[in-house]
């Protein structure tokens, strides 16, 4: 089976497990937390995922973190089924592909906007409001800056990238005047 068939169905079980227990948003903010101290320790992850340590040992740190987290029952379950069919190691592409369902199923759209300098916050919410309209759906924003872009904005929303910064529109001058 594929890494990604195998992360959307272990996702899919967490999103459905979520509805029955009316927990969606919270189930995915839990798996995010701990993808996020996953990703800032290392240590932590290679011991998890260390072939060579006894099983017990792995599920008794892994309940700690989620005591300490104060994680949910069913999260904490779901994590510790991860780890004893050893995808531990899947957790970031799991967490993607629940946001996905969770936010295919709310009719939520996720957009990233990168801007040359910091957006106000009318500024983010005229965007925002802008791209529900052409939508038809709620739109979760990520604002970033990258001064790299000299102005403008990017936004990448449903898989499509619309560009609009200053450093692209520079490179189509140069591409043109160098094909003459």
């Amino acid at each position: 089976m594929s890494v990604s068939a195998l992360t959307r169905r272990y996702a899919k079980a967490l999103v459905e497990l979520g509805l029955e227990q009316e927990s969606v948003a919270k189930y995915g903010d839990e798996l995010a937390q701990v993808q996020a101290v996953f990703a800032g320790e290392k240590l932590l992850r290679q011991f998890l995922e260390s072939p060579t340590l006894a099983l017990h040992k792995k599920e008794a740190m892994l309940a700690d973190l989620a005591s300490a987290m104060k994680l949910t029952e069913d999260v904490s379950k779901f994590l510790g089924l991860l780890l004893s069919k050893d995808r531990l190691r899947y957790l970031a592409q799991i967490e993607e592909k629940y946001r996905g369902l969770a936010d295919e199923m709310s009719g939520t759209l996720r957009a990233r906007i990168v801007s040359a300098a910091e957006l106000s916050d009318e500024q983010q919410q005229a965007i925002g409001a802008s791209l529900e309209q052409q939508t038809g759906k709620r739109v979760a924003l990520t604002v970033n800056v990258d001064p790299a872009l000299i102005g403008g904005v990017q936004t990448e929303i449903g898989g499509r990238l619309f560009d609009g910064s200053v450093k692209t529109q520079l490179k189509r001058i140069e591409e043109s005047l160098t094909k003459g």
